[in-house]
């Protein structure tokens, strides 16, 4: 089986991780649990800064002039791997590093995931009415299926706020060799009074479940629901959204992290049910291998994927032809009912 990540390590410090150390239609209806958008944000144009956000979970407020954060995937010297930080304060034109979630990983982590180092791929979830924001992150190691999908807690993400400190909530799923998915790449959309987990990559592809609300964990009984696959190909990294009615699953396919090799792009289905079934713009089911390409190769960069969305923008890293990788942001336009991307 293709690994998700190879050579992730030797891709982060290759992007200057290092670094930070020396649409069209109309907005979706807003959800007050804490929605994916409750605004129309402007895009950014040309972003600078600290770009070697992996994985990158996009948090860009309504408000103007309120900091933007992106959470990403770690790098292992880097606070023992745990989910870096970084925040823009220009409207996600010029990114900062500043952190990782915790100094040290939860002691749970590391016995559950024998030999995990890095965490990957976080999504940042803000509830308004609990005053509390979500943070889901996966644990797991190169290529195998012992992994685990973890939860920490914050009321704020400003650093400097005397209340602020990662809570650590423990594991809300996993996976083991046999199951049909990896419990990995987990994000949240909140839909009809419910919300839901997606997560997935590789072996049988993406799986939904229902969460219970405020605990962010899997709601008892919950059975995961299976809303995408390629028969065991590259797919992974759902992000969920809803517009004009339908809800919008986008998918990374294909092989991240192998550099100028890499061939990641981003893929899309739709239905009118929040756990689905999805179809693409040609009415293939996702399940079946269905996806419609909406940004893969573009300008200097070979791929693109490990996307996020919010209030109407999408972050996501794309590996550029001399092999190093960019965070890049923005705004989602609409063609027919149709999501459109071109990379700037």
């Amino acid at each position: 089986m293709t690994p998700k990540r190879t050579s992730l390590i030797a891709a982060l410090a290759a992007a200057g991780l290092l670094a930070g150390l020396a649409a069209l239609a109309p907005t979706a209806a807003a959800d007050p649990a804490g929605p994916r958008q409750a605004c129309a944000a402007d895009a950014p144009g040309t972003v600078g800064g600290d770009l070697g956000a992996h994985d990158p979970g996009l948090f860009a407020p309504c408000e103007d002039g309120e900091p933007w954060y992106v959470f990403a995937t770690g790098w292992g010297p880097l606070g023992q791997g745990n989910i870096t930080i970084r925040t823009s304060t220009d409207d996600g034109a010029t990114w900062t590093y500043v952190d990782t979630v915790w100094d040290v990983k939860p002691a749970w982590l590391t016995a559950a995931v024998p030999g995990v180092d890095n965490l990957w791929a976080p999504e940042i979830y803000h509830d308004a009415a609990e005053g509390r924001y979500y943070l889901y992150y996966s644990a797991s190691t190169f290529g195998n299926q012992r992994s685990v999908i973890g939860l920490a807690t914050n009321t704020t993400l400003d650093p400097a706020d005397p209340a602020y400190a990662w809570i650590d909530e423990g594991q809300v799923w996993e996976s083991s060799p046999g199951d049909p998915y990896n419990a990995i790449d987990p994000t949240i959309l909140a839909a009809e009074g419910k919300h839901y987990m997606a997560y997935g990559s590789w072996w049988q592809g993406i799986y939904m479940l229902e969460l219970d609300w405020p605990s962010g964990k899997v709601k008892p009984g919950a059975n995961p629901i299976h809303v995408a696959g390629r028969g065991g190909a590259g797919i992974e990294a759902p992000a969920l959204v809803e517009h004009g009615g339908y809800y919008y699953l986008f998918t990374s396919w294909d092989t991240c992290c192998a550099g100028a090799d890499s061939t990641y792009n981003i893929r899309v289905g739709r239905s009118t049910s929040p756990t689905g079934p999805f179809t693409d713009a040609a009415g293939v089911p996702l399940t079946q291998g269905g996806g419609t390409l909406v940004l893969g190769a573009h300008g200097d960069y070979v791929a693109t994927g490990g996307q996020s969305i919010m209030n109407g923008l999408m972050a996501y890293h794309s590996y550029h032809e001399d092999g190093h990788f960019d965070l890049g942001v923005e705004a989602i336009e609409w063609s027919g009912g149709w999501p459109v991307l071109d990379g700037s």
